[in-house]
């Protein structure tokens, strides 16, 4: 399908925003999307907006990506603060900037306190100017706690506790700000301190590694059910209306077997949903300007009336009785 192309200037834009749990597939839904639709995705991960730690807070990769650009992506310097204002800011920016080349804006992340303060912050703003699509991709809890901690060792394996050696400094131990509260940093500090002073033995280290690593998969696993909390109690807010993708089929399944129960249960019916909003927009816009026609020719109609001479025959009477 071709670009998306930004309507009249008199109806609000549209922004599509991709929601769900830490390891649900939304950056996977939000490049199928932009890539039916010629949309631009903008990051709404609260870690993965800091540069660095790309294992540590499992960026997308550039293969991943799919040649779809991404904003907000590894953009903030590690040790700066970026709130959710900021965010607001600097995503409305990033909004405007993908309407202007008339491509489709789709937000994509697991922040639900940045996307609250998009969508309701800032006295509305946001909701005043565009109109929103929020899809929804669930899976069953167990199903996903089980996919969350295997995903941790496939991280350790892609250098995860390498990522997090660069960045320990035995001087720092403020996991408050900045990228270094991202889960994975603050497991590994009892862990790097011992092995930076070669306290203990080998077995000691790797008892600590191994603590450290099972620390990190339930944090994530709390994280989700943080996260499902949110979501649950944004979906009964006024305008947020969700549509709810259950992908827990698409995680019990393995190879071509999960693809194949990708497209037909997320992939496929959020196209369809996305493709019913912007069709919704382009009837809208339609009405609007039919209607907008309609008056201006019942406008011109009544300046006719006002104007038209009196007519031929009136005229002589008047001329007879002077």
């Amino acid at each position: 399908m071709g670009a998306f192309k930004v309507g009249h200037a008199s109806a609000k834009d549209k922004v599509v925003l991709v929601m769900g749990a830490t390891g649900t597939g939304k950056s996977r839904l939000a490049v199928d999307l932009a890539a039916h639709f010629g949309g631009e995705i903008i990051n709404s991960d609260k870690m993965q907006v800091y540069a660095g730690l790309d294992v540590v807070t499992n960026k997308v990769i550039d293969e991943e990506r799919a040649g779809i650009p991404h904003h907000l992506l590894g953009s903030v310097p590690p040790d700066a603060e970026f709130s959710a204002v900021d965010f607001r800011r600097e995503a409305t920016l990033a909004v405007e900037s993908i309407l202007r080349r008339g491509r489709l804006p789709i937000l994509a992340g697991g922040s639900n306190s940045f996307v609250e303060e998009l969508v309701d912050g800032g006295g509305w703003e946001f909701r005043r100017r565009y109109e929103c699509c929020f899809l929804w991709v669930d899976v069953h809890l167990p199903v996903l706690h089980q996919f969350v901690a295997e995903r941790v060792d496939r991280m350790v394996e892609r250098g995860l506790v390498k990522e997090v050696r660069q960045l320990f400094d035995p001087e720092v131990a403020d996991y408050t700000r900045g990228i270094r509260r991202a889960i994975g940093v603050p497991e590994l500090d009892r862990y790097l301190r011992a092995e930076a002073a070669s306290a203990g033995d080998e077995a000691a280290r790797a008892r600590l590694l191994e603590a450290a690593i099972d620390e990190i998969k339930a944090n994530n696993c709390k994280l989700t059910c943080c996260q499902l909390q949110k979501i649950h109690r944004l979906s009964t807010l006024a305008g947020w209306n969700m549509s709810k993708l259950d992908a827990t089929e698409v995680f019990r399944r393995k190879g071509k077997e999960a693809d194949e129960a990708w497209e037909a249960q997320v992939a496929i019916p959020s196209i369809q949903l996305v493709a019913k909003f912007l069709q919704q927009a382009k009837v809208e816009e339609e009405k609007k300007m039919v209607m907008a026609v309609a008056n201006s020719k019942a406008a011109a109609s009544v300046d006719m009336v006002n104007v038209v001479p009196p007519a031929p025959a009136a005229a002589a009477v008047v001329g007879a009785m002077v």
